[in-house]
């Protein structure tokens, strides 16, 4: 049990998505741990005055990694406290080159689900990202991935056939079948990156967990993962970047660019219909290839744009993603990893932009704890 301060929350403790039986008044952190018993002990508390939500969860990201591949570890620990100050503490690493297991022992980054490296056809992903190999090797790389990962491993399900000029399906449905099926014998649960209509049948027949991206859900697969509760993690702030990657490449490969601009634009539609249909949408942003850490918050407001009320927006990235990934949420003897913020993150998702507090297993890190392990509030926040 650490040693960190007793921190006592008043105002709203905000442990699930109703509105009358998951708020509690106050909580206390007590050896890093969430407590609701007030502690007997005559220590020095310090209060916190706001709405707290379980540390926010990035259901989709990639520590370690840049548009290039691999990074250092420096460049690596930059994204995690990135994430960490914007108030995600749990991160699944949806496919990386790097070998971050070192930062499992640093108590000031993020928690980390790492889903081994993406695996992929050759020549059909970006360069120095994945295992590239041919259908005939996958249930091998599969068990090797699904060992290496933290219970995920990762697919690539469809990307640019250049012969084509289009998005188009990587591996045969038999492949996908064995593959799976070898996965969850390891105890994994599998996903893939998916933006096209075309690779979702094959890989819902299969048997996947999660579908990222998504953003070629139709009329005609949408009800295929909702019958199996097949969850998807749309990176609406990902999605966002599809205009101007058609305009760069739609000189050598125009049937594809027009292929991205009209999944672009009709995103909101496709997330709001799969919410609709019963569909678990969760929230991640992509970061590590192109995208920036630490923009959490963004995703969320992305979610309610889609057409996702506030309250769903919030669990996409709280208490539905944390129960969902396996990890505890705001629960008497949970590590105490937290966010608090000034106002109610269920009546504006914009607030999740600015944490008064973010507590890492229950100490305050990040600017709003003085920017080191230990730190503590300040401002109109100490009372």
């Amino acid at each position: 049990m650490s040693d960190g301060p007793v921190v006592h929350i008043k105002g709203r403790v905000l442990t699930g998505p109703d509105p009358e039986a998951d708020v509690r008044e106050e909580a206390w952190v007590i050896g890093g741990l969430i407590s609701f018993q007030r502690p007997r002990t005559a220590r020095e508390i310090t209060t916190v005055t706001g709405w707290a939500l379980p540390g926010l969860v990035d259901a989709h990201c990639h520590v370690g990694l840049d548009a290039h591949g691999a990074v250092d570890e420096p460049t690596a620990e930059r994204q995690a406290l990135a994430d960490r100050d914007a108030g995600a503490l749990l991160l699944r690493d949806a496919g990386s080159a790097a070998d971050t297991r070192w930062m499992d022992e640093r108590a000031d980054l993020p928690r980390l689900i790492r889903a081994g490296r993406h695996i992929a056809r050759p020549r059909r992903y970006i360069r120095n990202y994945a295992h590239e190999i041919e259908p005939d090797h996958l249930v091998e790389v599969v068990r090797t991935e699904a060992r290496r990962g933290d219970g995920w491993v990762k697919l690539v399900g469809d990307w640019i056939d250049r012969e084509r000029g289009d998005l188009a399906p990587c591996w045969p449905g038999e492949a996908l079948r064995a593959a799976v099926a070898a996965a969850h014998a390891e105890g994994a649960r599998v996903t893939a990156h998916c933006f096209a209509e075309d690779s979702l049948p094959d890989l819902v027949a299969a048997g996947i967990d999660c579908v990222e991206h998504a953003t070629g859900l139709t009329e005609e697969t949408i009800p295929l993962l909702a019958e199996r509760k097949v969850a998807i993690v749309p990176t609406l702030v990902n999605i966002a970047t599809f205009p101007g990657l058609a305009r760069g490449g739609e000189a050598r490969y125009p049937r594809w660019a027009a292929h991205m601009r009209r999944l672009h634009a009709r995103r909101y539609a496709t997330v709001r219909a799969a919410w609709e249909a019963g569909i678990p949408v969760y929230a991640g942003t992509d970061a590590g290839g192109g995208i920036a850490h630490g923009r959490v918050a963004e995703e969320v407001a992305e979610l309610v744009r889609a057409g996702l009320p506030a309250v769903a927006a919030l669990s996409a990235a709280t208490w539905g993603a944390r129960s969902w990934l396996g990890r505890p949420g705001l629960t008497e003897g949970a590590p105490a990893d937290l966010v608090v913020y000034p106002a109610d993150p269920r009546q504006d998702v914009r607030v999740l932009a600015a944490p008064s507090l973010v507590l890492l297993r229950g100490r305050p890190v990040g600017p709003a704890g003085r920017g080191r392990p230990g730190g503590g509030p300040s401002g109109p926040l100490a009372s």
